[in-house]
């Protein structure tokens, strides 16, 4: 049974749907879905955990998909999945405990330098480079950081993953993408499964709203493995930029 009317289910799914599109390319798609589940009467805590319930199915479906036309091998990625799911509980169960306010001040001039840097740098394209950090160490010391942030706060992990991918694991556009997805998946799940605890998710939304999500991530990572970087590191610096914009315009 929807706990919302069936004009603003509606609503839900569309937003889920388009959330899908952009999440699988470029991440942020919370910025869509989030606002919406607020307005559509969810509580601060309800809006975070149905949040999290729909977000699973669009990383899934994305990993799937990268995965099904080889650009991850998700069995190698398993032992940061499991370090990015247990950082998503952790985070998602300290959400009462650590003051992240000071945080959220911080996070847009972030997602503005992560814009910046994806608008600005040269030659940033789907090619492999060197690498800056072994894999281990990445998976030791990047994956739980980030994975922490998505369970604590969750707008923009997904483009912090990209970022870590890029810069430091050496990996082209598109392939930072494609290895972005799974970890997302799993600290999305971690969040989840904290949040389901604590946070009471509006189940029959949440998987309405994942459904659609799986047809929206199915279309935007084929598009992303078809166009590449073309199509990503524009998306990314927009969905960036508005995430930035509208946490400036909640503080104010």
């Amino acid at each position: 049974m929807f706990e919302v009317s069936l004009d603003l289910a509606f609503m839900l799914i569309a937003a889920a749907f388009a959330a899908g599109f952009v999440d699988s390319i470029a991440g942020g798609g919370g910025l869509i879905t989030l606002p919406v589940l607020l307005l559509a009467g969810a509580s601060p805590l309800q809006a975070l955990s149905t949040n999290k319930v729909q977000g699973v199915f669009g990383a899934a479906t994305a990993a799937l998909s990268y995965a099904a036309q080889g650009h991850v091998d998700l069995r190698h990625q398993l032992g940061a999945a499991a370090v990015a799911f247990a950082a998503g509980i952790a985070g998602a169960l300290l959400v009462s405990v650590i003051p992240t306010e000071p945080l959220r001040l911080v996070l847009p001039l972030v997602l503005i330098g992560i814009a910046g840097f994806f608008w600005l740098r040269k030659g940033l394209d789907d090619t492999d480079r060197a690498r800056r950090i072994a894999p281990a160490s990445f998976t030791a010391f990047v994956v739980p950081l980030i994975g922490f942030y998505d369970g604590l706060i969750g707008p923009g992990a997904g483009a912090f993953y990209m970022i870590g991918f890029v810069t430091l694991a050496g990996y082209g556009v598109l392939r930072a993408t494609a290895h972005t997805k799974l970890l997302n998946f799993a600290s999305n799940l971690g969040g989840l499964l904290a949040f389901a605890l604590i946070g009471a998710p509006w189940w029959a939304v949440g998987i309405a709203m994942g459904l659609a999500q799986v047809a929206g991530a199915r279309l935007g990572s084929r598009l992303a493995m078809r166009i590449g970087a073309r199509l990503i590191k524009p998306l990314l610096v927009t969905t960036s930029t508005l995430l930035a914009l509208r946490l400036i315009w909640q503080m104010l």
